[in-house]
């Protein structure tokens, strides 16, 4: 079986846009979108300028990220190495898009649907190489089958000095580059401008912001874009922001009154306002996931056809089981079962809350074009968001006002740890304060530790600098610092608007959340 690959030689590259042509003639690509398209990149001062060619496109990759993110099985890798798609299946939730490191993927703006180079598929099956290949004039883009050391790109691989693009990702792309510029590999090293081709059209990176965030020692040899086509806008919007602050609040509404129970600080492991304020925030997450969906009327396909490697189909199944046992945890706790089973229930709802609150880390893990989602802190993060917004539902809806007493005792035979506990709770006011203050203390070290240290890659520390020192600096140091943090500790010391301090928390993670989605799609990956 062949591996088919691309090769792109730029020693004899043009730049005369007739792959670009013949891919859109082809395949019918609407206006405004390419499955491949040219970038210039210029270096040098007159008279001593040069200008370079680099075709993009989807890189077919033998580890293709697209392949394991989508739930649906809509993308997929063939025998012989093609990474196809199949439209009827894509439900538009573009977590492909977010994937791919190439920015090779697109919203086609007809049929809604993840679409890209599919390396004519149709003309391959039956003899013929692509329509790209067929019309480039100088022979610049080269096909075949890398695997036979008789074909033209096996003998280029071996003969010449290539570069694959962005090999730290660890895709294994089967396309490489001939004498190809490296700023055009890089994206970040030639960064949109306010000067080139399309530069006058909407654009997600906030331009001056972007580039003043760069340092200048990080452009090589003064590289600079001066043609490329129409930038992508960042695919998941508010939506998404907002549905991971939503299932923090259901989740967390399961496991603080389960943990409760446990110590024996509740008489009843899950509280009717516990359970419906969880099964609330839990409907309007979904109502948020579906409604981000390109094609909602999908949604199903996830359930039905699911593609098991993809964080969106266990997270899906996950919020399926966990909506299930939290009614039956609800019915249990309401119909006065035994406290043991209610506990070990308990238990089990809440393991599932912790994974509904934190698949999305994996999710975003999955999402290897965007260096900053790689932070193995994030699912740390998640969880304390959910405990907190937990914490926070506990408090607004009167289920931790012992002042000075308790509503339960612990079971019968409490350990060391309940006893302990039920004497430092009862001997304070109001022990939801300590809580409180305890929640902004974790959340004040885990922003810390998630936001400030230095960064592995270009990537993360630019959308560092962009959260910190850019555009999205209101959204964290009003939002998530002064609102989310200050502002809570001062009321908590002050012991005055307690409640207050507990909506503010849930604010502060909510700007948190709408930062860790947004900004790292300010960054440019073509």
């Amino acid at each position: 079986m062949p591996r088919y690959g691309f090769a792109i030689d730029n020693r004899v590259c043009i730049g005369c846009h007739a792959c670009t042509v013949a891919c859109k003639s082809e395949h019918g690509v609407a206006i405004g979108v390419n499955r491949t398209w040219v970038k210039y990149i210029e270096k040098g001062e007159f008279p001593h300028a040069r200008r370079s060619f680099s075709v993009q496109r989807c890189n077919h990759c033998d580890d293709a990220p697209c392949v394991e993110i989508c739930p649906v099985t809509s993308l997929f890798r063939r025998p012989d190495g093609i990474v196809d798609f199949d439209s009827q299946r894509c439900i538009g939730c573009t977590a492909c898009m977010q994937a791919c490191p190439y920015d090779a993927l697109y919203l086609d703006p007809d049929t809604l649907t993840a679409a890209k180079c599919n390396y004519c598929t149709h003309r391959v099956d039956n003899g013929y190489e692509p329509a790209c290949v067929v019309v480039c004039p100088v022979e610049a883009i080269v096909s075949g089958d890398l695997d036979d050391p008789t074909s033209a790109i096996s003998k280029l691989d071996r003969e010449q000095r290539v570069q694959y693009p962005k090999p730290e990702k660890g895709t294994k792309p089967k396309l490489f580059y001939v004498g190809g510029e490296t700023a055009a590999l890089d994206p970040t090293q030639a960064a949109p401008s306010e000067s080139y081709m399309w530069s006058g059209a909407k654009t997600p990176y906030s331009l001056p912001q972007l580039e003043a965030a760069r340092d200048e020692s990080e452009s090589i040899a003064r590289a600079r874009r001066v043609y490329d086509v129409r930038s992508k806008p960042g695919t998941w919007g508010w939506m998404v922001s907002a549905y991971i602050t939503t299932k923090a609040i259901a989740t967390g509404m399961v496991m603080v009154p389960v943990a409760l129970f446990a110590l024996g600080l509740a008489p009843q492991a899950l509280p009717t306002v516990a359970a419906l304020l969880a099964l609330l925030f839990l409907g309007v997450t979904g109502a948020l996931l579906v409604g981000d969906l390109k094609q909602p009327q999908r949604f199903l396909y996830i359930l039905l056809r699911p593609q098991w490697k993809s964080w969106l189909v266990r997270g899906a199944y996950l919020i399926t089981a966990f909506s299930l046992m939290t009614v039956v945890c609800w019915v249990l706790s309401i119909s006065g079962a035994t406290w043991e089973t209610q506990a070990a229930i308990g238990a089990i709802t809440a393991l599932l809350a912790a994974g509904v609150a934190t698949y999305t880390a994996f999710l975003f893990a999955q999402a290897k074009g965007r260096d900053y989602w790689q932070n193995p802190l994030l699912v740390v993060s998640m969880l304390v968001d959910a405990i907190v917004a937990g914490l926070v539902g506990c408090k607004l809806a009167g289920l931790m006002n012992w002042s000075g007493g308790l509503i339960a005792v612990a079971p019968e035979g409490g350990g060391l740890v309940e006893t302990m506990m039920l004497g430092t709770l009862s001997s304070t006011g109001d022990p939801s304060r300590i809580c409180l203050g305890v929640a902004v203390v974790v959340l004040a070290i885990i922003t810390l530790a998630e936001f400030l240290p230095k960064h592995p890659t270009a990537n993360a520390a630019l959308t560092a600098k962009l959260i910190l020192r850019g555009p999205f600096a209101r959204w964290f140091w009003g939002g998530v610092v002064f609102a989310g943090l200050f502002v809570p500790a001062a009321l908590l010391l002050a012991n005055v608007g307690i409640p207050l301090a507990a909506v503010l928390l849930i604010i502060g993670i909510a700007c948190k959340n709408h930062v860790l989605v947004q900004a790292p799609q300010r960054i440019p990956l073509s």
